[in-house]
């Protein structure tokens, strides 16, 4: 492993990447003895702040209200046509269901587009959703290296 290194994706290359939203995983912090809690969610980026937005699903028996107050990651990882690009991105979730509409969190929330997987047995208006921010504490992205 010696002479190994990691080639930083540049931050202009990093939000083309990331582009207005898409898909990733996203990792909730647990008890020292416990794995995360990972989930595959769907994602929208504002490049010109940095921050995610996402519209998590709470069903009957979801163990996410226990976690969702717990420190993230957050993933972004795909092979495009120049090779694999990956971003990960740390913080804390922020519900922006209390926020005021006039907020420029749920303004900017409004404005991008996260995309929709029907992963549920049921329509989506029988299952509660819950809309939240990431700003990052940490935002690194890394690329193939040529």
């Amino acid at each position: 492993m010696d002479g190994l290194r990691w080639v930083q994706l540049p931050e202009d290359d990093r939000d083309e990447f990331l582009g207005t939203g898409g898909t990733g995983v996203l990792s909730f912090a647990t008890d020292d003895d416990e794995p995360p809690a990972s989930l595959p969610v769907s994602y929208g980026y504002v490049p010109d702040v940095e921050h995610f937005y996402f519209r998590l699903s709470f069903p009957p028996g979801s163990d996410k209200d226990a976690v969702v107050d717990n420190p993230v990651s957050f993933v972004v990882h795909d092979e495009t046509d120049d090779g694999w690009r990956s971003v990960v991105s740390t913080g804390q979730l922020e519900e922006l269901t209390e926020m005021p509409v006039e907020s420029a969190a749920v303004q900017r929330m409004w404005a991008v587009t996260i995309p929709t997987v029907e992963i549920f047995d049921r329509p989506r208006s029988e299952i509660p959703f819950h809309d939240f921010r990431l700003v990052p504490e940490s935002i690194t992205g890394r690329m193939e290296a040529e």
